[in-house]
Parts: structure tokens; sequence; C-alpha cells
């Protein structure tokens, strides 16, 4: 055989170049569908919320004028007159197209009582007349105070941290330093911790009635695994709205359970089932039990039974071969449903809002309060930021753990 050439080995190599870029290229346009959609689906919304969380232009589109005044503004003493002129032509610019509200409600969020100060100097601004720091402490005092010109300067942006440092229950002060805000406006880190706690009590009730049902519809008889699972499947097949509220009759005062009780003799009177954190913790267990059943059945089943059998043939009792040699091999489905109800619990919203009162309401309440009720986006998305980056703390330390124990493959 002669050997090929250098120049035909060459035009093989770029043949075969050329070969696999085409069939990178296929490869490449048959999962473009897929991407554009989590594009568009995931990250997109995702990457909204975060700029959201740190955005503030409301300033510098309805005081244009003022935002460039205030730019090389010192802080230190009240602005010059022609920061002053230029407050009067964008308050009466804005007032006559009607986008002074807006501007009002986010200086208000700086310092309450601000968007009536900004409203009534609005109303007057056309007719203001010069000098302006004159005019202006004229319709009210608070404009000779240098607290409001200091809001305002907060308020410039385009960026700022004030809404993620609000929903951590800290603030900046005008020199840059964070402090935490005043006891009785601290709110923020109790909802945080109540919807971890929440989260974590609803997992271990959930592996505390899980575990044993997952055992048995494992090693059961095949009838009786249908009916158990067919129970825990049938939540699937219903609204969470209607489970929730099936739950709402019938633990109500005048419902089945609280009937019952009284009919045994129990209790004397109907007790209080609903609308608080028992009822909350009752229908999240329910809504999120199978979550830990089925992956943990999914494991169960592929323990052979032949171990607990050689355990107990080498003089094991039944709990000491479940606990050194069933327990270990179930861990892994174990670890992976605890996850999975943890974290779904940290993002519940409708149970909580539904079944509970005002002290079991969980961090998510919080971001719909600000987007519906408030219209506070920049607050709805801080919170829905710190959510999103509790989750992923959460999924990370424990995944980490539960592997370094081998409570997932």
């Amino acid at each position: 055989m002669t050997a090929a050439s250098p120049a035909a080995m060459t035009d093989l190599r770029a043949g075969l170049r050329r070969a696999e870029r085409r069939r990178q290229v296929r490869a490449f346009g048959l999962v473009t569908p897929l991407l554009a959609f989590m594009l568009a689906i995931f990250v997109l919304p995702i990457a909204s919320t975060l700029l959201f969380s740190i955005s503030s232009t409301e300033m510098k589109t309805a005081l244009p004028r003022t935002t460039a005044a205030l730019a090389n503004w010192s802080g230190d003493a009240l602005p010059d007159e022609t920061t002053y002129a230029a407050l009067a032509a964008d308050l009466a610019q804005g007032y006559a197209a009607k986008t002074v509200a807006g501007i009002a409600t986010r200086l208000n969020q700086e310092i309450p009582g601000l968007r009536s100060l900004v409203m009534q100097t609005a109303r007057k601004a056309e007719t203001l007349p010069p000098p302006y720091r004159a005019a202006f402490a004229a319709v009210d005092p608070r404009w000779e105070d240098v607290a409001t010109w200091r809001a305002m300067k907060s308020a410039a942006g385009p960026l700022t941290p004030r809404y993620l440092l609000q929903v951590l229950d800290l603030e900046r002060e005008w020199d840059g330093s964070i402090v935490s805000v005043a006891p009785d406006r601290a709110v923020y880190i109790t909802y945080l911790t109540r919807t971890f706690w929440m989260s974590i009590v609803v997992t271990l009730l959930c592996v505390a009635i899980g575990y044993p049902l997952a055992f048995y519809a494992a090693h059961c008889r095949p009838f009786a695994r249908r009916l158990v699972l067919g129970s825990v499947l049938l939540p699937f097949l219903v609204s969470v709205l209607v489970r929730t509220a099936a739950w709402i009759v019938v633990l109500q005062k005048n419902g089945i359970v609280n009937s019952l009780l009284v009919w045994l003799g129990i209790v004397d009177q109907p007790v209080q089932l609903i609308f608080d954190r028992f009822g909350v913790y009752v229908v999240m267990v329910h809504v999120l039990l199978p979550f830990l059943v089925l992956p943990l059945y999914s494991v169960m089943r592929t323990i052979p039974a032949l171990h607990m059998r050689a355990a107990s043939s080498l003089g094991a009792t039944p709990l000491s071969a479940f606990l050194s040699v069933y327990l270990p091999q179930s861990l892994p489905g174990l670890g992976a449903g605890a996850m999975l109800v943890f974290i779904l619990s940290l993002g519940y919203y409708t149970t909580p809002a539904l079944v509970g009162g005002p002290g079991d309401q969980m961090l998510s309440s919080l971001v719909t309060e600000f987007a519906l009720e408030i219209g506070n986006w920049g607050m709805a998305s801080a919170a829905a930021t710190l959510l999103l980056i509790s989750t992923l703390v959460s999924y990370l330390t424990f995944s980490r753990l539960f592997r370094a124990r081998g409570f997932l493959p």
C-alpha cells in the first residue's frame, strides 16, 4: 500500500472537520426550540425580576431636569436656586402630563409623607414665581429640609440597593453606611424565618407519614399496593383550591372532625382547627405527601427482600436489621423526596393564604401583597429575589449534605 500524500491527508482532515461542524449545527438546530422556550419562560422572567429589584428609574423619567441638577449636589446643604427652578419646571410639566403620581409614590417610600408634599406642590408649580426657593418654602416648609432633597437624590437611580436591603430589614444611610431598621419596622426577616420553620415542620411530618406508607406500598400485596398508590396519587387529579376548600369544610368548627370530637366526648366544644398553623400544616402535608412517597417508593421497590432475611439469619433483630440494612439503602429516595418537599414548601402561597391566619403567612405572600395590593414592583421583585436565593441556597446546601451522608446518589 502506498502512503497518502500530505495534501490528501490535509483535505481529509478538513473534510472531517466540516462534517463534524455540520453534525454539531444539526444537533444544535434540534435543541434550539427547547433553548428558546427556556429563555422565554424561565431565564427572561427571572432576569426581569432581578432587574426590578435594583431598578429605580421613576425619578429620571418623571423629573429629568431635577435629576440632572442633583447629580453633582453634595447633600451637605440645601441645593441652589437652579435646582429649585428645575424642580418647578418638572413638576409643572409632570402635573400637566399626569405623571407626577408615580414619582410621588416612589418618594413616599423614601420618607413617608412626601407623596402629599409632591402632589400639593405640583398643583401649584405652574404659578410659582421666582425666586423658587422662597416660593417652595411658602408652599410647604419641608422644601427647606435637607432630608427631603436627600430622599430625592437617593431615588434618582438608575440603580438602588434599597429594595434588597429592605427585605433584609436593613437600610442605607445618607453617608452610605448600612444599618438595621427600627425594631417596629423589622418584619421581613420574621417572614423568612417563619417560611423556613414551617417548611422544615412540613418536611418532617411528610417523612413521618410517608416513610411507613411507602414501605407498606413497596412490600404489600398487589391489590393493596394499587389501593395505596391510588390514594397517594389521587391529590394530583384534584385542584389545589378544591383540596384546600375540602379541608376547610372538614376542619371548620361545625365540620366533620369537630363534630366527631364532640360526639366522642374528647372535647366539650368545637376547637380551632382552621385558619391557624395547625390547618396550614394539615393541608400542606396532604398536598406535598406524594412528592415524598413516590421517589421513596421507587427506591424501596429495588431493595431485595433477601437482604433483610440474610440479616435475620445472622442473628439481627428485626429492628437492628431494618436500621443497619434496609434504612441505609432507602436513604437516596428519602433524601430526594425530603429535599423536594422542603423546596416546594418554601414557595407555597395558596394554602397559607386560604387556611392560615395573619401569623401563618409565608414569604411568598409578601410577593403577592406588594405586586397586587400595593403595586410596589420593586419590593415585590426584591421579595421574590430573596425567595429565589433562599431556595437555591437550600438546594445546594441540602444536596451537598445529603450526598456527603449518602442520602442522595
